[in-house]
């Protein structure tokens, strides 16, 4: 081969490489036929009820940031606890992919809520809303992995629990 072509080679390979991987389909930001569990405490409450409050200010404005978050998964599903506060951070997010907020009991055993919403769900994201004493044992129970504590200043975890192919849980704790 000449010292030409070598150069040529040499300019060209880099182009062609770059060109081919644009033509590369792209993985979806979220993945449609993986089961993927949401599971957040309610955002902040307001003071206007002391057995059942509303969401705040803050809280609405948190409530909306969780609805933006998940605006490009696929929910399937959207449970909440039978307070107000569940349901109303619940609520945009349901209100975006056109779904109820479906009631769970808050006090129930999580291992049982969890095994019906395995049984129930087998793809896409479902947003759980809880509190503070029962969101990290319904991240146990789903998952099979243990949860840290939730103290009850804190509102802004979000743990994701996605189940691979073969059925395993991996979790990813972010903040919103």
């Amino acid at each position: 081969m000449t010292a030409s072509m070598n150069r040529l080679l040499r300019l060209l390979l880099p182009a062609a490489v770059i060109a081919l991987a644009g033509c590369a389909t792209p993985r979806p930001a979220a993945d449609a036929d993986a089961l993927t569990f949401v599971v957040v405490r309610h955002a902040e409450k307001a003071t206007d009820d002391p057995e059942d409050p509303r969401l705040s200010a803050a809280g609405l404005q948190r409530a909306q940031r969780l609805a933006r978050l998940l605006a490009d998964a696929p929910v399937v599903a959207v449970y909440a606890t039978e307070f107000r506060r569940t349901r109303e951070t619940g609520q945009p997010t349901a209100n975006a992919h056109q779904l109820p907020v479906a009631a769970y009991f808050s006090r129930g055993p999580a291992s049982e809520s969890a095994a019906r919403w395995r049984r129930d769900h087998d793809r896409g994201t479902v947003l759980i809303v809880g509190h503070s004493n029962t969101v990290p044992d319904l991240v146990t129970a789903l998952s099979g992995q243990a949860a840290t504590p939730m103290p009850e200043t804190e509102y802004d975890r979000v743990t994701r629990i996605r189940f691979d192919a073969a059925g395993r849980a991996h979790v990813e704790i972010s903040r919103y």
